[in-house]
């Protein structure tokens, strides 16, 4: 049995278009950290449909999302653009649901999540992808590139403190609002992002956010 045929009918997910499938098969191929991307999606999609089954959600639609939200790695390599947003592509083309589409493209937060299945489908995908063994990457190649992203923003002049969070899939800038106007947050942001592409290595995108604060203070006497 090939192995998009053995997901579908392990998953219950059966009548999805042949070409989304067929895309599926392919992420056997791919791995993540050593995990590999198949296995990942189908563990993601026991994980949701439990998830979805106790919290009264739509359960089909979360086990759907929680199957496809990986799509896009498997012609990542031949397409431009971050993996969910491309996987959101080929599913809208065609013609799974729109919600379905939304937790491909959300499940890294980079546009809005709009349903609940959207957080069902981002919880299972991280708790299959950090359970224990899951993954081979060290703990201690982890911790360096966390530092060494927090390191690199807060090289910057202007910048307050730099929080890698997401796992480092993201960087929080706090600036000094004193120092950085708004127009300085945006170049700063694309500062950072160039410097990141050009001296780090890491697996996927790394969304910049600066984050310029301002405080108004009295003191009644």
């Amino acid at each position: 049995m090939a192995a998009w045929e053995q997901a579908v009918i392990e998953t219950g997910l059966q009548g999805l278009h042949p070409e989304i499938v067929k895309l599926l098969g392919r992420l056997k191929y791919r791995t993540s950290y050593g995990q590999n991307q198949l296995s990942h999606a189908i563990e993601a999609t026991h994980i949701a449909s439990m998830l979805a089954a106790e919290l009264g959600a739509n359960v089909q639609i979360s086990k759907m999302g929680a199957l496809l939200h990986d799509l896009g790695k498997a012609v990542s390599h031949e397409v431009d653009g971050p993996h969910a947003q491309i996987g959101a592509d080929i599913a809208k083309r065609y013609g799974v649901p729109d919600t379905v589409v939304n937790i491909i493209a959300s499940h890294h937060h980079e546009v809005e999540q709009q349903t609940v299945e959207a957080v069902i489908a981002a919880i299972a995908d991280a708790i299959s992808g950090s359970r224990p063994g899951a993954r081979r990457e060290a703990l201690e190649t982890y911790v360096k590139r966390i530092k060494a992203l927090e390191d690199l923003g807060n090289s910057f002049s202007g910048v307050a403190q730099t929080y890698a969070i997401q796992a480092g899939r993201e960087i929080r800038i706090i600036v000094k609002p004193e120092d950085i106007d708004d127009l300085a947050s945006l170049t700063l942001a694309k500062e950072i992002a160039k410097k990141i592409e050009d001296n780090l290595e890491y697996p996927g995108q790394i969304k910049v956010t600066v984050v310029r604060e301002t405080r108004a203070v009295e003191v009644a006497k």
